[in-house]
C-alpha cells in the first residue's frame, strides 16, 4: 500500500514545475508502487515528501484529476482511480508538456476562432440560446469559490457561444483544441481575482449577443481573452 513507501516519491533538485510532479506521480503508477484505488497521503504530508510546494502540489493533482487519473473524494482524500482506458484522456503526455509557448499559441489561436465565432452567434442567437447562456452565467457566480466547478462551466459557455454560431467547421477546431483549453485553465482558473473578473467579462460577453452586437461581441470576448493571458503572464514571472 501506498503508506509503506512515502520514499518512493523522492525528491527534486530544484523548485518543481506541476508537470514534474504529475509525471512522477505517473511514473509510480507505470511501476506498480501506486495501483488503482489506493489513497493518496494527505497535501500537506505528500509535500513534505516530495520537497515541494503545496501551490505546485495542487497543480500537479488537479491534471491528474481532470484527465481522471486521481479522484478527489469529499471528506475521504484522494485517491487512484480504476484507470480504466474508457476514463482517461488521450494523449497524457500532450497535456503534460504543455508550456508557456504552446500556451501562448493557445491563446493567440483562441482569439482567431472564438472573436470571430461570437460575431456570428450574435447574428444567430435565439431567445433559447440566450435563456441557456444566462443558466450558465448564474451557474458560474455561484461557483466563483470552486475553481475546478467553474472550469467546467467555462469551457461549457465558451463551447455553447461557438455552436451558437452555428458553423461545423469552427466547432470541430475548439473541439479539437479541447484538451489544450482544459491544462491551460487548470493553470489559469486558480489565479486570484480572475474567476470574479471572468463573470464579468462573460456578462458583457451575453449582454452583447442579447443586443445582437457583433462588434461588441467580438470586443468583449477579444477583452476577455486578453485579460486571462495576461493574468496568466503575471502568475508565470512572479516568483512560486
Amino acid at each position: 500500500m501506498i503508506e509503506q513507501i512515502p520514499s518512493k516519491f523522492g525528491t527534486f533538485d530544484k523548485d518543481p514545475l506541476w508537470q514534474q510532479i504529475a509525471g512522477r506521480l505517473l511514473l509510480l503508477l507505470r511501476e506498480k508502487h501506486l495501483r488503482p484505488g489506493d489513497k493518496l497521503p494527505p497535501e500537506r504530508e505528500l509535500a513534505a515528501m516530495m520537497q515541494v510546494s503545496r501551490a505546485s502540489l495542487r497543480e500537479g493533482l488537479r491534471a491528474l484529476s481532470m484527465m481522471n487519473v486521481i479522484e478527489v473524494r469529499q471528506g475521504l482524500g484522494t485517491f487512484v482511480t480504476s484507470l480504466e482506458p474508457e476514463l482517461l484522456v488521450e494523449q497524457l503526455s500532450l497535456v503534460l508538456s504543455l508550456d508557456d509557448s504552446t500556451i501562448t499559441q493557445l491563446f493567440e489561436t483562441r482569439k482567431i476562432i472564438e472573436v470571430g465565432a461570437v460575431a456570428l452567434a450574435a447574428k444567430r442567437v435565439t431567445a433559447e440560446h440566450l435563456a441557456a447562456l444566462h443558466t450558465l452565467l448564474h451557474q458560474a457566480e455561484n461557483a466563483v469559490d470552486d475553481p475546478a466547478q467553474f472550469l467546467q462551466i467555462d469551457v461549457q459557455l465558451h463551447k455553447k457561444i461557438v455552436d451558437i454560431a452555428n458553423n461545423p467547421i469552427l466547432s470541430r477546431i475548439l473541439d479539437s483544441i479541447s484538451q489544450l483549453g482544459l491544462a491551460s485553465r487548470s493553470r489559469t482558473t486558480y489565479i486570484p481575482g480572475l474567476l470574479q473578473r471572468s463573470v464579468a467579462d462573460h456578462q458583457a460577453i451575453v449582454a452583447a449577443l442579447a443586443a445582437g452586437e457583433a462588434e461588441a461581441a467580438s470586443q468583449a470576448m477579444l477583452a476577455h481573452l486578453n485579460n486571462v493571458e495576461q493574468s496568466y503572464k503575471k502568475l508565470e514571472s512572479s516568483p512560486e
